[in-house]
């Protein structure tokens, strides 16, 4: 196996028993295939074909999307790109695309194995800043929601808050239950514009995350509690994921996120980052699975535990995440 079409194929059919399997296969792919991270490899002397299981694998800080092209094979053959978001000046992630399309069919069966048909939705997003800049890969999920729900009445909705509540309060009592997906600074923004909300029992309110630089950070149970207030909801749900992922997970309340069977998260030493740590909480570790073009061993910059279900539960940022000297590593 060791073409895209193959893999993707793979990814789409994947059950739970096969993931190890299918990982140390895309392992050995990608450490043949992408230069960057064949790169990375040889750099911290890993011998690839004593690699027998998932822990043995080395997981790639996420910051060489930032000034590298991570792909398996030649860049050229990438159609187009999603960015990350970012303060000015910063350098932001890119994500090169095998097949826009195939992402977006993966994100719909992620999202509609949590919560069924996206016909049964009408989507409100509400995804400023995000929608004023190119090649944000959430935007495109949301947009391919919408179109997927064939709802006249799901759209996007940028600073237009006051149309956004009329459109909630005209569907509330619609047998579709309603998705307001936001950025957590909009619907921040949303309670505190003084607009009046009339509470609707089929709203959904699931927040993106999306803080930095925005807003003061604020815990999540403090930002779920204010939302919950406002919207007069019981729950707050949550959408996980990044630029450099190309799967999703979903919580449907309290931050804890039940992992697709494409994903599975270990936890490193928050003092080690080569190293796995046995204990509660730690550095999340990715294995996407749908990054089988790219890279699907990916070093995150956030902090996380692990509770006895294998939900994950996001805890914040490691401070100074921008890590500076990693691409010394890639020559």
């Amino acid at each position: 196996m060791n073409d895209f079409k193959s893999f993707s194929q793979a990814v789409d059919e994947l059950k739970q028993e096969d993931f190890d399997q299918l990982a140390l296969e895309i392992f050995q792919f990608q450490a043949l295939e992408n230069k960057i991270y064949r790169s990375y490899l040889n750099a911290r002397k890993i011998d690839v074909k004593s690699v027998q299981n998932l822990s043995q694998i080395p997981f790639l800080p996420i910051q060489f999307f930032k000034e590298h092209a991570v792909v398996c094979g030649n860049q050229a053959q990438f159609p187009s790109f999603f960015t990350s978001s970012g303060t000015t000046g910063m350098i932001t992630s890119r994500h090169y695309s095998w097949s826009e399309e195939w992402y977006l069919n993966h994100a719909r069966r992620i999202f509609e194995k949590e919560y069924g048909s996206l016909e049964g939705f009408h989507v409100l997003a509400l995804l400023p800043a995000y929608l004023e800049r190119k090649g944000s890969s959430l935007v495109s999920m949301a947009d391919f929601f919408i179109k997927s729900s064939q709802s006249k009445h799901s759209g996007f909705y940028l600073y237009n808050q006051a149309e956004l509540l009329s459109k909630i309060d005209q569907l509330k009592n619609d047998s579709r239950k309603i998705l307001l997906l936001g950025v957590t600074f909009a619907l921040l923004d949303l309670v505190e514009s003084g607009l009046e909300f009339s509470q609707a029992q089929n709203l959904l309110v699931m927040e993106t995350g999306g803080m930095k630089g925005r807003r003061k950070e604020m815990i999540r149970e403090e930002v779920h509690e204010v939302l919950m207030r406002f919207f007069g909801v019981s729950t707050i749900h949550s959408e996980y994921g990044m630029t450099e992922m190309m799967s999703q997970a979903y919580s449907k309340g309290g931050g804890n996120y039940t992992l697709p069977t494409t994903m599975r998260v270990f936890l490193r030493d928050v003092n080690d980052p080569f190293s796995l740590t046995p204990r509660s909480q730690g550095g999340i570790n990715i294995i996407d699975l749908a990054n089988f073009h790219s890279c699907s061993f990916l070093e995150t910059q956030d902090l996380g535990k692990i509770d006895r279900q294998g939900r994950l539960h996001v805890l914040g940022r490691f401070d100074n995440s921008e890590i500076r000297g990693c691409n010394l590593l890639v020559q």
